[in-house]
């Protein structure tokens, strides 16, 4: 199975040419020319899996000119007791009947994003293998605080890789900015920039489409990837836990067999949401994808009028990895909705750069609306419903 850009539909690359090169030069996002699908019966079989055996099986659907072995190479050295805290690598807590919450804050750097980011130095340095690519691979990040420690601590130390963290000066926590300012390895470099994410996102993109920057890193044996969830090979991975969580809640016996669940996620940069988007395709039975934002609520007014507004004021809060207005990932779910009409993609988030604002047409609003809805919530309340879970669930 090819990608394409979402910015170019006849471009076509391998999932290991989409991984190495991390984006489109043409500043699209890489996309699966179609959505694989899974069966309920293959579903139920990764219940009896472990974790790193689920997650090569789900990939061998999705990145197809790898081997098995190559596979099992990447999720047996990614998912392993050695680096997360559990066995089992992710697990589910039981709230109020019907309510779960997916733990995925046992690996290495207490953030979610482990669960990718211990895996994409395997899935990028086979790429390159596999590509027969001999460059020094230089992994620009963008980060709102936890990717930046995850992609760290991932790529500490790989060879044949460097890896620059961009952060905003003032807009991670301090355990964040210790973690990534303390962070071991030869090939670690941190930037503190004055902004806020969306002007390091911004920056780190406009280094990866400079023709004079790529020339200079070419004359110098190097080459540009992303750690970010604008590279498939980080987005990938998320989707694995989505289809696993639902198979061991159907091995437990909490949901029946095809029954539809909705999924909530806390959504910032629209990567995490995107993942469960892509399970429901591959046919995972989900119901609603429910988008919940902090203060910084614009994916709630887009999914909620179809208009993409970032000319607003940028908040500050206490969670700080959604402190975003500018959602990359989101460009990924407009191209599938559209029709993969690149045409209108490369229009709307022209309208974007330049005005900050776009309206989608009808059509994407009505899928919108069949497959997401979307709330947001302030400090305040966000702190309350921390105090009342654990007050009540420990």
């Amino acid at each position: 199975m090819f990608y394409k850009s979402t910015r170019n539909s006849g471009l076509k690359v391998s999932s290991a040419q989409a991984i190495a090169q991390g984006i489109s030069e043409d500043g699209g996002l890489f996309v699966p020319e179609e959505i694989p699908a899974i069966t309920m019966e293959e579903i139920k079989s990764v219940g009896d899996m472990s974790y790193a055996e689920g997650a090569a099986f789900i990939f061998s659907k999705l990145l197809t000119d790898f081997t098995e072995a190559e596979l099992k190479y990447c999720t047996e050295s990614a998912y392993t007791d050695k680096k997360f805290a559990t066995a089992d690598i992710t697990e589910i807590s039981h709230l109020f009947d019907g309510t779960y919450v997916l733990e995925l804050w046992h690996g290495p750097t207490c953030a979610f994003k482990d669960m990718a980011l211990q895996i994409l130095p395997y899935l990028l340095t086979t790429s390159l293998k596999k590509l027969d690519v001999h460059k020094k691979v230089v992994i620009l990040v963008a980060t709102s605080g936890d990717t930046g420690k995850a992609a760290l601590e991932g790529f500490a130390d790989v060879e044949g890789t460097a890896i620059m963290v961009f952060y905003p000066q003032d807009g991670v926590s301090d355990m964040q900015k210790r973690q990534m300012t303390t962070q071991d390895g030869g090939n670690v470099t941190v930037c503190a920039l004055k902004g806020n994410f969306d002007d390091c996102q911004n920056g780190v993109k406009a280094i990866f489409t400079d023709d004079d920057i790529k020339n200079k890193l070419e004359n110098g044996g190097m080459m540009f990837s992303s750690a970010n969830s604008i590279n498939w090979g980080r987005l990938a991975p998320q989707i694995i836990y989505y289809i696993s969580a639902y198979s061991r809640l159907m091995k437990d016996g909490e949901i029946k067999e095809g029954e539809k669940i909705n999924i909530v996620v806390p959504t910032g940069n629209f990567g995490n949401i995107l993942a469960a988007y892509y399970a429901k395709r591959m046919g995972l039975p989900v119901n609603m994808l429910i988008c919940a934002s902090n203060a910084n609520n614009v994916l709630t007014d887009f999914i909620n009028t179809g208009v993409y507004d970032r000319n607003r004021d940028f908040i500050t809060t206490i969670s700080p990895s959604m402190d975003i207005l500018i959602s990359s990932n989101l460009e990924r779910l407009l191209y599938i909705l559209s029709g993969e009409n690149d045409g209108l993609i490369k229009e709307w988030f022209g309208e974007l750069a330049k005005s900050g604002r776009y309206e989608v047409t009808e059509d994407v609003k009505k899928q919108l609306s069949e497959n997401f809805k979307a709330g947001c919530c302030d400090d305040e309340r966000t702190k309350a419903t921390i105090k009342a879970v654990y007050d009540k669930y420990s």
